[in-house]
């Protein structure tokens, strides 16, 4: 390991728990929601999704960084998650494809993480107790810090769309391609813009606040809704968009915070969860084909299960058999389906790519 200034660092919860680690060699203080992610594999992934915007991770996985950075799997510009709490800093690493270490990519954008923190209790504590605001800190003045952590907002209300969205318009893909599509960037990680390249889209990304005229001007063969972090309920425009989207019964598809403003434009309610679904083998059963899907996934929102099966005009197609909640829905009649996992992140590794697939051929059946 190399020679690294390492100071003591702490990690407060919102209602006073205190945990102890060490700093990773980057002095500072980073504040968020704090949950944990329990996928083995993908820290590059998770770090740089930005529906993990205003969020403290926990990663699981004893062992963090010992693969290096390849800047190919990023999900986007730079870190989103607010910090990292883990329990094994790899200061060296070990692929053939990795540009740098983690430590020397974190260095580049001041990023604050702590590690040697008892992760596996502060899981359990986080899961019993849900999801709440936090603070680490190499800080050691408990007062200043306790003064930080009050100011932090709830995630329950709290629109963060704005703050990772595209300030502008821009394209992906081969503009010749066979099928044009329209997606509302609320949060949208790369891969999700490669799977629908890699199945001939020609793809015009706009900011979060693009009404449906700006996204029609494109003149689109299909339309899609993002990922993306923070509570749906204040996302009005995205919801009027989608509302236009439906009504018209234009092709549209929606993945995770995506999925539940399409639920909210058909009036069904979303509500915070305990403390969410973030991992990489969550399993998931299609309802219509009665097979199961190994899924990863990434959301403290989730869509009434129980409103989407009294809604005359939805339907359930997907179930999380973990806890039983709502994990993918269609309305009736419409050329409208989502879901609340990332099919894109092929965990399975295949189980759910079918879904773009399903997207494609509705486009092709609507035309």
């Amino acid at each position: 390991m190399k020679n690294i200034n390492r100071k003591k660092a702490i990690l407060i919860l919102k209602d006073g728990t205190m945990f102890e680690g060490k700093s990773i060699g980057i002095e500072g203080t980073a504040v968020g929601e704090i949950c944990f992610n329990t996928g083995t594999t993908g820290y590059q992934e998770i770090f740089t999704d930005p529906s993990y915007y205003g969020q403290l991770m926990v990663t699981t996985n004893a062992h963090i960084g010992n693969y290096g950075i390849n800047h190919d799997e990023e999900e986007s510009e730079g870190i989103k998650i607010s910090g990292l709490v883990c329990r094994n800093f790899s200061f060296d690493y070990s692929r053939e494809n990795s540009q740098e270490s983690l430590l020397d990519y974190f260095k580049k954008q001041n990023f604050v993480a702590i590690s040697d923190v008892d992760t596996r209790a502060l899981v359990r504590y986080i899961r019993d107790k849900g999801a709440m605001n936090a603070i680490i800190s190499t800080e050691t003045d408990l007062e200043v810090l306790q003064k930080q952590l009050d100011a932090v907002p709830s995630m329950d209300g709290l629109e963060l769309a704005s703050q990772v969205s595209t300030k502008e318009p821009y394209t992906v893909g081969d503009e010749n391609a066979t099928y044009k599509i329209a997606a509302l960037d609320i949060g949208i990680k790369r891969n999700i813009l490669r799977n629908l390249t890699q199945r001939d889209c020609y793809v015009k990304v706009f900011p979060f606040d693009a009404s449906f005229e700006d996204l029609r001007s494109f003149e689109p063969d299909g339309y899609f809704l993002s990922n993306g972090p923070g509570d749906p309920s204040p996302l009005k425009n995205a919801q009027k968009v989608a509302k236009e989207i439906i009504d018209r019964n234009l092709p549209l598809f929606g993945i995770c915070l995506g999925h539940q403003v399409i639920a909210l434009a058909n009036d069904i309610p979303t509500y915070k969860m305990h403390n969410g679904h973030r991992g990489i083998n969550h399993p998931v059963k299609n309802m219509l084909t009665g097979k199961g899907e190994v899924t990863s996934q990434n959301h403290g929102f989730v869509v009434d299960k129980e409103a989407v099966l009294a809604h005359e005009d939805l339907e359930m197609t997907h179930k999380h058999l973990n806890d039983q909640t709502l994990a993918g829905m269609r309305v009736k009649d419409k050329n409208c389906f989502s879901v609340q996992f990332h099919p894109e992140a092929s965990p399975g590794p295949h189980d759910s790519a079918y879904l773009f697939d399903q997207f494609i051929d509705m486009i092709k059946e609507s035309k």
